[in-house]
């Protein structure tokens, strides 16, 4: 049994898109919420967030795509970055916190103040690209983590699973030909944001280094678990990564509103034990997972208290 990190900050409720927005600041609360009720936020190591430094940002994102950003930050109001993704006064310092909470929670997990840590943080990120901003997303927070175990803590290998119900486009663009890098991605698909076909690869070094799953609707626990066993399971095996990192989407859940898989929390919480098993015989159990999607507030709450119950038990 491992100790679990956690990260959260307040000022992650300060990105607002919009009433009605999916991606909105009651998710957070929703979560936290269920955590204190159920017990279990008080099991878990709280581990403070800080602001990202853009030396970090910009090992994914250009320093032109981070200006922009800067410049573009309204001080009242909304700022459209797509027909998805806005800027509100509060989500440009919500999104360096949010990088920068994988960030420490990376640090923690190198420091085995923690084995693993979730971190609750918004804007999420998987979508985001080099030089735009999309589908909720502004920085790709998994991608600058996985850069910066490398970089800051020596780390070689990074597996980095991607179980959102939505392809993470920008998280494979930033480690297309990079050969330190296994990126797997299951996702319902035709969908949202069109990539992810099974002959997406890689290239030059980092051919058969990306692993896409393109996964049909209203396939569920028993479908995303077989995949997992036969095609994760023996890709990282291979790879033996030395970390490894969750893209933590919890939409491919059975009540989601925005996708039509059919996951249940209990799949989660079996998603979780086998990454962990990987993580265990690669990485010295080291698992660092960032929240992207899941947009029913009820099925997101019980989905993350399942993924957390299954890292403190691993």
């Amino acid at each position: 049994m491992g100790r679990t990190g956690f990260v959260y900050h307040p000022d992650y409720l300060n990105h607002d898109m919009g009433p009605g927005h999916p991606e909105s600041p009651e998710r957070l609360r929703a979560i936290v919420s269920h955590l204190e009720t159920t017990g279990l936020l008080d099991r878990l190591f709280r581990i403070e967030p800080r602001p990202a430094s853009e030396e970090w940002i910009t090992q994914v994102h250009t320093p032109a795509y981070v200006a922009q950003l800067k410049a573009r930050a309204p001080v009242t109001g909304r700022t459209s970055l797509d027909p998805d993704t806005s800027l509100s006064p509060g989500s440009l310092q919500a999104a360096f916190l949010a990088a920068g909470g994988a960030l420490a929670a990376a640090d923690a997990i190198m420091a085995r103040e923690v084995e693993h840590a979730f971190c609750a943080v918004r804007p999420p990120g998987h979508h985001a690209e080099a030089n735009r901003a999309m589908g909720f997303c502004l920085f790709n927070n998994v991608a600058i983590a996985a850069r910066y175990v490398q970089q800051r803590h020596g780390v070689r290998r990074v597996l980095i699973v991607d179980w959102d119900v939505h392809h993470g486009n920008g998280t494979q663009h930033a480690f297309y030909d990079d050969p330190t890098v296994l990126f797997f991605s299951t996702h319902q698909f035709p969908h949202y944001p069109g990539t992810g076909g099974v002959t997406e690869r890689g290239t030059g070094q980092g051919k058969g280094l990306t692993l896409n799953v393109p996964m049909e609707p209203g396939q569920g626990d028993a479908e995303y678990c077989e995949i997992f066993e036969r095609m994760l399971l023996p890709a990282a095996d291979r790879f033996k990564p030395e970390f490894v990192v969750i893209s933590a989407g919890f939409d491919a859940h059975r009540d989601d509103p925005l996708a039509g898989m059919a996951l249940t929390e209990e799949g989660y919480g079996r998603l979780t034990r086998l990454v962990c098993g990987i993580a265990h015989r690669h990485a010295a159990g080291r698992v660092l997972s960032c929240l992207e999607g899941g947009y029913h507030l009820k099925a997101l709450s019980r989905s993350v208290e399942r993924h957390l119950i299954s890292l403190l038990e691993s």
